[in-house]
């Protein structure tokens, strides 16, 4: 079992930035790889990013490519989301999860451990 808890939403004006965090206990953090999500109001859960288990590789959604940088210290067993040039569309909850085994994802079902969320509001 792996526990997930977000931190850092909050509400932020456009063209502003945030960092959510998102800290891990349980089992091994490092043979995880971790991804972020998000679901706004009325809409399905999405891909935002993920991340290897080392570190070594990222990916984005193309929504966000350029404008967030996920990152991650095996070490404080803990996994980032660095959001700059937020826009209002940016609205939603986010969730990060974790990803048993080597190879990562931006299927939401292929996740096996999901936090409770953060909000994150994005103001024109």
């Amino acid at each position: 079992q792996v526990q997930l808890v977000e931190f850092g939403g909050g509400l932020v004006q456009a063209g502003g930035s945030l960092r959510l965090s998102c800290a891990a206990s349980g089992r091994t953090f490092s043979r995880y790889a971790m991804g972020w999500f998000r679901q706004a109001p009325g809409k399905e859960r999405e891909f935002v990013g993920t991340i290897s288990r080392n570190g070594g590789t990222t990916y984005y959604a193309d929504s966000v490519k350029g404008r967030f940088t996920i990152s991650r210290d095996n070490a404080k067993n803990t996994v980032y989301l660095k959001m700059n040039s937020l826009k209002p569309e940016d609205t939603a909850v986010y969730y990060c999860a974790a990803k048993d085994g080597s190879m990562w994802s931006s299927k939401d079902g292929e996740y096996d451990y999901w936090g409770q969320g953060t909000q994150v509001t994005v103001s024109s």
